[in-house]
């Protein structure tokens, strides 16, 4: 299997870093993406909507979007589990790992790919005022996640999971995307600096 990789783009990093945390050592096929290499012909008959990663397989099937490939390797290879233990455990890791995408990680994507420059030719029509936007939608969502993380070690509970990856590469993006985090959240930038610090993190 190989897995088309996008560098430090937010869902290619995130599957990188969740492999990381199982261990395991997957063939990565690097793509330009300032170059445009996800709209080259290879890329798109793999995946038609021209986005990374993609996991082809040695059978030939494909697996495209970041959370479906991590599903993959987590029937593979289970332990440690990054999408919970039991009923009540999965199902606030993909509470988390949704609310998260919906409510952070979309709006800082909105804000990079919306107002920075070098998104002219990626986002058409590219509409600086839902960038601008969105920046406040942002900040307003991490004032939730400062509670949650008042009274948890991690995003979804006392164990690590795939809504803390994606959570820290939508913090990560922040910068890019303009967006300041307010000294207030303390307890957000505590886990920051926690989940920052494993070795998955440098994926």
């Amino acid at each position: 299997m190989k897995l088309y990789d996008g560098g430090r783009a937010p869902n290619p990093r995130r599957v990188r870093i969740f492999l990381a945390e199982k261990g395991l050592s997957i063939p990565l096929v690097p793509v330009d993406m300032a170059a445009m290499g996800h709209r080259s012909n290879e890329i798109t008959s793999l995946n038609p909507l021209q986005r990374l990663p993609v996991l082809e397989l040695d059978n030939g099937s494909v697996i495209t979007e970041s959370v479906a490939i991590c599903r993959y390797f987590e029937e593979l290879h289970p332990q440690p589990p990054l999408f919970g233990e039991g009923a009540l455990g999965k199902a606030l890791v993909e509470m988390w790992n949704r609310r998260v995408e919906l409510n952070f990680m979309a709006p800082v994507t909105s804000a990079f790919r919306h107002t920075h420059p070098a998104m002219v030719e990626w986002e058409v029509p590219q509409i600086p005022q839902w960038g601008e936007a969105n920046r406040p939608k942002a900040i307003g969502f991490m004032a939730v996640l400062d509670e949650q993380l008042a009274t948890s070690a991690f995003i979804a509970g006392d164990q690590f999971s795939i809504a803390d990856i994606t959570l820290l590469v939508s913090v990560d993006f922040l910068k890019p995307a303009k967006i300041v985090m307010p000294e207030e959240f303390v307890n957000l930038k505590r886990w920051h600096e926690v989940v920052s610090n494993r070795p998955s993190a440098k994926a």
